[in-house]
């Protein structure tokens, strides 16, 4: 979860929005107010000519439930595993959806842990060699 995530300038100003995460803690932290402060900073919110110029631009509707907009930011922003839809079409559905489509098998999350830790540690590498 301390694994730093690089920060996204905005295309017109070159800025980074004030709460765009720095680790992947921050990230699964983040608010529904801050997802959307983000889309609209990162000109994701409503159509505009810079929408489609970003590398992983998403659909951004507020009525979306928190776990939905965190995943749409986490494609946006390159996150793996962020990048496959869920269609959920009320709220309730959620947690089945969730269940139905992510029943995985104990070697699965095991190797997906050992992925996890195996990036981890080239970005140990990366940022503090030796």
């Amino acid at each position: 979860m301390a694994l730093p995530l690089s920060p996204l300038v905005q295309l017109t100003t070159g800025a980074v929005h004030a709460h765009f995460p720095r680790t992947v803690l921050q990230f699964w932290l983040l608010t529904d107010a801050q997802l959307e402060s983000l889309a609209t900073f990162y000109h994701q919110r409503s159509p505009s000519p810079w929408s489609a110029q970003y590398p992983c631009p998403v659909v951004w509707r507020s009525d979306l439930p928190l776990e939905e907009k965190r995943r749409r930011m986490g494609k946006f922003i390159g996150l793996r595993g962020c990048d496959v839809d869920v269609h959920v079409h009320h709220p309730g559905e959620m947690a089945a959806a969730i269940m139905g489509a992510g029943v995985r098998s104990e070697d699965d999350i095991a190797g997906e842990a050992r992925l996890a830790a195996a990036d981890e540690d080239v970005w140990r590498r990366k940022l503090s060699p030796r």
